[in-house]
């Protein structure tokens, strides 16, 4: 498909994001493709017992599987990013919801769990990574103020589908079995396509309106030129040739822009959230076991994470709204601290719950402080880096976070191993959650914060990608205009220096005519008039 075109994936220029419109499908599609690529991993959980029987192997063998897909939805960000940037959203998109519902597909055909491995795990893995990054870098595109809103919204796909996936994957495990679970839910996976081809690129409407404007303007100042019309029309087809010619290296997008690393506010949001996903995953994965363990049943020990799915589901936009609010989204990144700090002690005040009742409550504080953190950890990145490197942002943070999920929990489980505690555990994940929180608020505050108020206010020079959309977008139209006035006022000089002219030859020439006693000549006169009459209707028409 060759390099990107301006037309049709991510424009570096930036667009004003309409907040509305069509971005409303634009969110659907994007609450669609979060609550597959989270959930999805998951779900699959209920075929493991099946799987186990066909294939003889044990439940770590099986588990496997949704290990595969979380590795390759995190780790083969900087792939989405380049491929992104490449070719743009919606071609990566649609190839991704191929490639997932392909791998379902063929993993019903499987004989061995190696198969497996390679169609379900990492065929369909690498599909729902390529959807999921597309559809919150298109999600930025298409909302500025009410992102954090959007945010919230799109995250709240996760729960969601999670609720409704497990008892799907159930009812067609009964009735089908898991070969037939497998292959329905592959065609469901081609939804992914059709999320995908909602995703019209925003700057391609907005690009194609600008240059009929500027056409029409252009033709208009150059007819009152009379004979030199054509003259000034192939001069305007030269210019904007011109402008595009030097536009050009302006547009031109790396694969993968590593200069954000030189974003302190980049580096800060990073390392808080390789601290942050070194505890936030374990007490939801440890949680039934330990339930299990204080004498809980299992039905109502597998409720629990119910609760907290539901708990979730209101959680995730409400947070979006207060996080949209004038006086709350300049201090974003405080407010993500402060919903981190509240996991992190949710844990600690939890780990030693004994009853049903206790770990009831710890259910419904998590869900509201996990919801908080999953509104909230894209809107912050998008606030820091900007929609037009959020591509490649995201993709180097998802690979960073690979590496914290692949430490954190399977370390949790080998120290449950050993100590047989789940008390230090929970200690364990709730510090490490906290201290993210308290890295993120203190170092936003010293390094950040500090620097804005000793920079001079008149520069206000734009951080590496950062900055809104909205103000970017506002200061290329402020731009055009300025170039469209002083075109005009080149325009209306040129025809008052020419009247100027006719004017001053128009009075010689009556000078002359009148000394020597006859007037001027009829043909000159009537063409000096005509000439005059031309240059005044031509000022008449450039002023009004």
């Amino acid at each position: 498909m060759g390099t990107a075109d301006p037309e049709e994936g991510q424009l570096p220029a930036p667009v004003k994001p309409p907040d509305g419109g069509w971005g409303w499908i634009v969110l659907l599609g994007c609450f669609v493709i979060t609550g597959f690529s989270y959930a999805f991993p998951k779900a699959v959980s209920v075929y493991f017992k099946e799987l186990m029987k066909d294939f003889h192997v044990g439940y770590s063998d099986t588990a496997w599987i949704s290990s595969i897909m979380l590795a390759m939805l995190y780790g083969t960000g900087p792939v989405c990013s380049i491929m992104v940037n490449q070719f743009g959203c919606r071609p990566v998109m649609l190839i991704g919801g191929l490639l997932a519902s392909s791998g379902m597909i063929l993993a019903s055909f499987t004989t061995n769990i190696i198969e497996l491995y390679l169609t379900a795990g990492v065929l369909t893995g690498l599909g729902m990574a390529l959807n999921f990054q597309p559809s919150l870098i298109m999600l930025g595109t298409y909302f500025d103020k009410r992102r954090p809103l959007a945010n919230g919204l799109a995250a709240a796909g996760s729960p969601v589908f999670l609720s409704a996936l497990s008892p799907l994957g159930q009812v067609l495990l009964e009735k089908f079995g898991w070969r037939g679970g497998f292959l329905i839910m592959g065609g469901l996976l081609l939804n992914c396509c059709t999320c995908g081809a909602v995703m019209r690129p925003l700057e391609m409407g907005m690009k194609r309106k600008m240059e009929k404007v500027q056409d029409k303007y252009e033709a208009k100042e150059m007819l009152p030129m009379g004979g030199k019309s054509e003259e000034g029309i192939s001069t305007t087809d030269g210019n904007k040739k011109a402008k595009k010619a030097k536009k050009k290296p302006r547009r031109g997008k790396k694969l993968l822009d590593f200069s954000i690393f030189s974003n302190r506010g980049f580096v800060i949001y990073t390392i808080s959230k390789f601290i942050l996903v070194l505890g936030l995953f374990v007490p939801p994965i440890l949680l039934v076991n330990y339930a299990k363990d204080t004498g809980v049943p299992d039905t109502e020990a597998a409720f629990l994470l119910s609760i907290i799915g539901f708990i979730d589901i209101f959680a995730r936009p409400a947070c979006g709204m207060v996080a949209g609010l004038k006086w709350v989204r300049p201090h974003v990144a405080y407010l993500f601290s402060f919903a981190m700090l509240f996991n992190g002690l949710t844990d600690i005040c939890s780990a030693r719950a004994s009853n049903y009742t206790g770990l009831v409550i710890f259910c419904v504080f998590f869900g509201i402080s996990y919801g908080m953190v999953g509104a909230l950890q894209f809107e912050v990145l998008m606030a820091i880096v900007g929609s037009q490197k959020f591509s490649s942002a995201i993709g180097l943070v998802l690979l960073i976070e690979a590496v914290a999920v692949l430490i954190g929990p399977p370390s949790a489980g080998r120290l449950v191993d050993a100590l047989k505690n789940y008390e230090v555990i929970f200690y364990l994940a709730g510090s490490e959650v906290a201290l993210s929180a308290l890295f993120l608020a203190m170092a936003t505050y010293c390094c950040l914060n500090r620097q804005r108020k000793k920079a001079p206010p008149p520069e206000q020079a734009p951080t590496a990608g950062g900055g809104s959309d909205t103000e970017e977008a506002e200061s290329d139209v402020q731009e055009a205009e300025e170039h469209g006035s002083n075109h005009h006022q080149l325009a209306r000089s040129t025809d008052d220096a020419m009247a100027g002219a006719l004017e001053e030859a128009n009075h010689v020439a009556a000078e002359e005519q009148g000394g020597e006693g006859g007037g001027c000549p009829e043909g000159d006169g009537d063409a000096l008039a005509r000439a005059s009459c031309n240059t005044e209707q031509a000022v008449e028409r450039d002023s009004f």
